[in-house]
């Protein structure tokens, strides 16, 4: 199971992710939009919006330092894991609490705004909100526990996720990593899966 879950999974997920967006575009180009709900309700996405970006921008960028940046970079750099730490933690809870913070104002938005907003909501896009929802939360989860550092991706996900893109996917990085962390994992890969076919496109 580990080694179809760390092993397999993610390709499939970045498969359907890259491929499924092709096809849609492609083949179902007619669909290919937001179904920008702005003209239903406008006024309520004016700190809504950007907060959600600001604080999407903030995390997607601390990931990819986090994960594709090893750890030997940063200590050749003169930032021990102390300080790195740290630096981590004061880009990373102001990013949780702005997209954490933007989301579940849109999420009010959509679901106890107007009667217009819920009619305009399909099943899929509730099943999009659910899988951000969980995503974010556990994310957010994951940072607040690891405040103290006793767990250190860059020596168990980091070089887990560098293998997969290397092709060379070594699934043991993933043994004993915590249930919350593990959670997040699944949770991006089940969201790659969805992209194509919502209105993340």
């Amino acid at each position: 199971m580990s080694t179809f879950l760390y092993g397999v999974l993610p390709y499939i997920a970045l498969t359907i992710f890259v491929g499924g967006t092709i096809i849609r575009y492609t083949f179902f180009e007619r669909g290919w939009t937001t179904k920008s709900s702005e003209f239903l309700s406008k006024k309520d996405l004016k700190w809504a919006n950007p907060i959600f970006h600001l604080g999407l921008l903030m995390a997607f960028g601390g990931h990819c330092i986090g994960i594709l940046v090893p750890k030997f970079v940063t200590e050749a750099a003169g930032t021990n894991e102390q300080m790195y730490h740290m630096i981590a933690l004061a880009g990373g809870l102001p990013a949780a609490v702005l997209f954490l913070g933007g989301f579940l104002l849109l999420l009010k938005r959509r679901f106890a705004g107007s009667d217009r907003m819920k009619v305009n909501t399909s099943s899929m896009d509730k099943w999009l909100y659910l899988v951000l929802f969980l995503t974010i939360v556990s994310g957010t989860i994951g940072t607040i526990t690891n405040i103290p550092g006793s767990f250190d991706y860059r020596e168990t996900i980091s070089p887990w996720f560098r293998s997969l893109l290397m092709m060379q996917p070594d699934v043991s990085y993933m043994s004993g990593v915590p249930a919350v962390f593990q959670f997040h994992m699944m949770m991006w890969m089940l969201l790659a899966i969805l992209f194509p076919f919502t209105r993340l496109v």
